[in-house]
């Protein structure tokens, strides 16, 4: 490979971020961040946030209506806080 290679490849790379071949580390993003942070949660946050409020005995930090990010903000929260025991 000489340099005009590896120079093309940079240029593609800064192009489509999938073609760097170090990408920048984004799995811990902020849920006020998140581009569907506003959208209603998932099931699967609902069924482990309902999960959890019982299990920290706080069923008030359960309600139908949040969005993804307060129930991940939420999950996040009480995980820690059974974590501590």
């Amino acid at each position: 490979m000489n340099a005009s290679d590896s120079d093309d490849q940079k240029a593609q790379a800064a192009e489509n971020p999938k073609l760097d071949p170090n990408p920048p580390d984004n799995t811990q993003k902020d849920p006020d961040q998140w581009v569907s942070g506003d959208d209603p949660m998932t099931g699967a946050q609902m069924s482990y946030l309902k999960t959890l409020s019982e299990q920290a005995q706080q069923p008030d930090q359960f309600s139908e209506t949040l969005t993804k990010a307060e129930a991940s903000k939420r999950i996040d929260a009480l995980k820690a806080g059974l974590d501590r025991g």
